[in-house]
């Protein structure tokens, strides 16, 4: 009776795992097509703002030692299919290691309610960090609990027991000198596996961009800013010229980068250009965008008349500013004439220098913000700092 009990629990978890199994492959496809694939169309589990898989899969939340958790749950899944099996495969030569696991449905029970534990943190994660679900790997979570309930023996000391019998078959296969050579080899390569993705970062682009990026999208000001007209050499090598538009999101994190740049090398200066993807000047837009970025434009420029067009340019990317009064009390405190710099914001000659602004920027086929120049060749979106320095570098820039 006890043996087709044990048969039929067996056959359910295997069954359930083989699903978790397929699932994580999915998981891990999704995070693929979200992280590496820029082609890729949205998954069926990216619904809306909240339930978005593919936004989960993006942040840093969704690996661990540089691994991402699809294939921690694939791994996860694998081992319990594989204990499930233990006690056959160990007739064999090549699986005769496999008579250490005398209790395999205590292991899995332990296995299966630690999962579900972990996988109750991410999920609080999830809902109060990321502010995402994802519905997938919500469906794990229910088949990790699922498994370790089937697997405990509530009849002979449940999970406290499937735990002290656990411990006890680890510590007796370690005393065979043979398995604690091999388990020891096991761990320095999972150690040494682990490093290297957690040091190359090779499947966890997220903290790639994390390392690169962090620094300047959590900036609340931009520590870097100059002041004046000039940003750079007055006789530069070189020129490079910056279309950004001042309610895109990552123009003020590479406003910031370039700024740094400019402090860390010398040898050229940056030319900000006006590129505003708003249709207040931008006749080439068909909806509406980027709004009131067009009147932040026009006070750019009105600022540069007084020599403060780079002191103006960090706080327009650091408040953005929702109105000519907004904009107004930043002038105040950076000292302009704010009479002078309203009137020449709103002067028909500042729209006509805004939209011949925009204008060219498409003629140059240059659509898109922050795109950068150097040199006639042309570099779309932002790029990571270190990407940034050398680049400068290769067009003749010189450290400081």
């Amino acid at each position: 009776m006890e043996k087709t009990a044990a048969f039929y629990k067996k056959l359910a978890i295997m069954l359930i795992a083989f699903v978790g199994f397929l699932t994580t492959i999915k998981l891990a496809l999704i995070y693929y097509d979200a992280n590496f694939n820029p082609y890729a169309l949205p998954s069926f589990c990216s619904v809306n703002e909240f339930i978005d898989c593919d936004g989960i899969a993006r942040t840093t939340e969704s690996q661990f030692f540089g691994v991402p958790l699809a294939y921690w749950g694939m791994f996860l899944y694998l081992f319990i299919m594989f204990l499930i099996v233990a006690d056959k495969l160990k007739n064999f030569f090549l699986f005769k290691f496999c008579e250490v696991f005398k209790n395999s449905l205590d292991y899995i029970a332990v296995l299966g309610v630690f999962s579900f534990a972990i996988s109750m943190l991410l999920l609080v994660l999830s809902l109060f960090e990321i502010n995402k679900l994802c519905v997938l790997c919500a469906f794990t979570y229910v088949l990790n609990l699922l498994i370790g309930l089937i697997a405990i023996d509530y009849k002979n000391g449940g999970l406290v027991k499937a735990v002290k019998q656990s411990i006890q078959d680890f510590v007796d296969a370690i005393k065979v000198k043979k398995y604690f050579i091999a388990f020891s080899i096991v761990v320095l390569i999972a150690v040494g596996g682990l490093s290297y993705t957690s040091a190359s970062e090779i499947f966890a682009p997220q903290l790639k961009q994390k390392h690169e990026f962090g620094e300047f999208i959590d900036a609340k000001t931009n520590k870097y800013a100059v002041k004046g007209n000039v940003l750079g050499d007055k006789e530069p090598a070189f020129t490079v010229y910056i279309y950004t538009d001042y309610n895109c999101p990552i123009c003020g994190p590479f406003d910031i980068m370039i700024h740094k740049a400019v402090k860390e090398l010398k040898g050229f200066n940056v030319v900000h250009v006006n590129l505003p993807l708003d249709m207040e000047c931008n006749s080439h837009l068909s909806n509406p965008f980027h709004e009131g970025s067009c009147r932040m434009a026009r006070y750019s420029m009105a600022a540069e008349k007084q020599g403060k067009l780079w002191d103006m340019d960090a706080k327009l990317f650091e408040k953005h500013p929702a109105s000519d009064e907004e904009i107004i009390a930043i002038a105040e405190k950076l000292g302009l004439d704010t009479d002078k710099l309203k009137a020449d914001a709103n002067s028909p000659e500042t729209f006509d220098a805004v939209k011949k602004s925009v204008n060219d920027a498409y003629a140059s086929d240059i659509n898109a913000t922050p795109t950068m120049v150097i040199n006639g060749k042309k570099y779309v979106g932002i790029m990571g700092y270190s990407q940034l320095k050398k680049l400068l570098e290769e067009n003749g820039a010189k450290s400081r």
